[in-house]
């Protein structure tokens, strides 16, 4: 005779599809972002330095979610063996630091002065939903 599933995940179970359902969410939360829906990120080049021109923008996904494209160049990860890097350009070969904006600021590794520029095209939703700050929208750099 097959089992059917416990008490307990069967209370999970609907706990999370009524939360769904009352949150306007899609039932597969862990999915992959859509390639199409790209993620705003923060993209450092280190081209063998410490640190380097850095930018705030918009990175989409390839379908595996596995390569990250973002004005015209392909960056493949370095799964762990580079050194304060994180992915690579394909078309380049220079390095990279990839990685999500932080809600108060200072992405630079190393708490660097100089200027991060935000691309236009995501500087309201950067400034209003990521940072809380609705009144730097006009700012270009971070």
């Amino acid at each position: 005779m097959a089992k059917g599933p416990t008490v307990k995940a069967w209370t999970l179970a609907r706990a999370v599809e009524r939360g769904v359902r009352g949150s306007g969410l899609s039932g597969a939360a862990t999915q992959k972002p859509k390639a199409a829906a790209g993620r705003i990120l923060y993209i450092e080049c280190k081209a063998g330095n410490l640190t380097g021109s850095a930018r705030i923008g918009r990175v989409t996904f390839s379908k595996s979610g596995r390569t990250l494209h973002y004005r015209g160049l392909t960056f493949q990860s370095l799964k762990g063996a580079g050194f304060k890097s994180n992915y690579y350009c394909l078309e380049t070969g220079d390095d990279y630091w990839i990685s999500g904006p932080k809600r108060r600021g200072g992405d630079r590794m190393y708490g660097s002065v100089q200027p991060v520029e935000v691309d236009e095209e995501v500087r309201v939703e950067y400034w209003r939903d990521i940072r809380g700050l609705p009144e730097r929208i006009g700012d270009a750099a971070a």
